[in-house]
């Protein structure tokens, strides 16, 4: 069965639309009819149109979670996938979401597996996401993968949450700070100038180049903004080429403070990912290949393909992460003492939440530093900008005096 998104008109004349299940469009057509509704569009949906407009819009965090906590549920009470997201799909609310489920539902009653499935709808499912389902599937082990990937889902969206509420202030704070200053630079400054230039007085160097700052902003604003905007898609662009990224990726760890936060988010995510597959029964080789694609930073995937290669030719997880001189110490002990202990996805799982927490406490003290350095950049610059006013001020008040 293949699914159809359609748009119909009930009793009362009123517009509905949804997903559903059936042979052919001829067929859902019959069914929408035999709910009393009248037809005006019936379109498969099918992998394309599904891949398409999850690039527009995904699942979000909170609710991706919640499909895995319910499918991971499902699978573990026997249930077939293909009943599992019938179940799923009966009780979705979202339309986004019953039409995502429905999307998956046609790929996996068609013979494709779930992760591949998943694929389709890339917007909702990363690929950390998917290189994880994989990995349960070849092990065996999905129900398990997906319930412990549920959690991991949750304590990401806790991070991320807690950090978006850190950095709140700031942003509140830049966010007027810049207003004022523009209001200052479009507004004021040009008032200022034309009593400036009826005194017929020279003006200090700083004024003139208040000056100079307010009428080139007033002129080239939109041309700034295309500026701007064009290079961040130039950016974008760049960094999806192997070579750029990787000199960026190396750049970024190689920088005082954001080079431990990237270490850190990348780090807690390799930990989670490894643990989660070991725990799950996934062979450590298949189970790196997973951690290395779920990893933002070119070069620490790197790195994790090279230790791969170390593993496959006989030397210890702990001994071949060591080697690259790129994993925290404590990553590369707990790791060893797991190997050791047979006992290496739950001192992954401990890896992993040591790492956040240290990321955590690094974002606190980064944030921390960061309120007073913005107010003190931004008071800087409106104190200048005042002092530039006052200074012409100051003179002709001396000269009358």
């Amino acid at each position: 069965m293949d699914a159809f998104r359609y748009q119909a008109l009930d009793a009362a004349g009123r517009t509905v639309a949804g997903v559903l299940q059936a042979d052919t469009a001829r067929q859902a057509r019959a069914q929408l009819r035999a709910q009393g509704l009248l037809p005006s569009n019936v379109e498969a949906m099918g992998a394309r149109v599904g891949a398409g407009r999850g690039w527009v819009r995904g699942l979000a965090s909170a609710e991706l979670s919640l499909l895995t906590r319910q499918l991971a549920t499902l699978l573990e009470s026997g249930l077939t996938m293909e009943q599992s997201l019938d179940a799923l799909l009966g009780q979705a609310e979202q339309p986004r979401t019953r039409e995502v489920l429905a999307g998956i539902k046609s790929e996996v009653t068609s013979g494709h597996s779930l992760s591949a499935a998943l694929g389709a709808h890339a917007a909702s499912f990363p690929e950390f996401y998917r290189a994880l389902v994989q990995g349960g599937e070849q092990s065996g082990a999905l129900p398990t993968v997906l319930q412990h990937l549920a959690d991991y889902l949750d304590a990401r969206q806790a991070l991320r949450q807690k950090t978006g509420l850190a950095l709140l202030y700031p942003l509140l704070v830049t966010g007027v700070a810049l207003a004022v200053v523009l209001g200052l630079m479009v507004y004021v400054v040009p008032q200022v100038v034309q009593v400036f230039e009826q005194s017929r007085q020279e003006l200090p160097l700083m004024t003139r180049l208040l000056i100079f700052s307010s009428e080139f902003l007033r002129a080239a604003w939109p041309w700034l903004l295309a500026l701007l905007a064009g290079g961040l898609l130039g950016l974008r662009a760049l960094l999806r080429r192997a070579g750029p990224r990787r000199r960026w990726s190396g750049w970024l760890l190689r920088l005082p403070w954001l080079g431990p936060l990237a270490r850190g988010v990348d780090t807690a995510r390799f930990a989670g990912t490894l643990a989660i597959l070991v725990r799950g029964g996934v062979p450590l080789l298949p189970a790196l290949e997973s951690g290395a694609r779920v990893m933002g930073n070119q070069v620490l995937r790197e790195a994790v393909t090279r230790a791969m290669e170390r593993v496959r030719e006989g030397a210890s997880l702990a001994r071949a992460l060591d080697e690259t001189r790129l994993f925290p110490a404590l990553l590369v002990h707990m790791v060893a003492s797991g190997e050791s202990s047979g006992r290496l996805g739950p001192m992954l799982e401990r890896a992993a939440q040591l790492e956040t927490r240290a990321l955590e406490r690094r974002l606190a003290i980064f944030l921390t530093l960061l309120e007073p350095l913005m107010i003190l950049l931004m008071g800087s610059v409106v104190m200048m900008i005042v002092l530039a006013i006052l200074l012409p001020i100051m003179e002709i008040n001396q000269l009358v005096g």
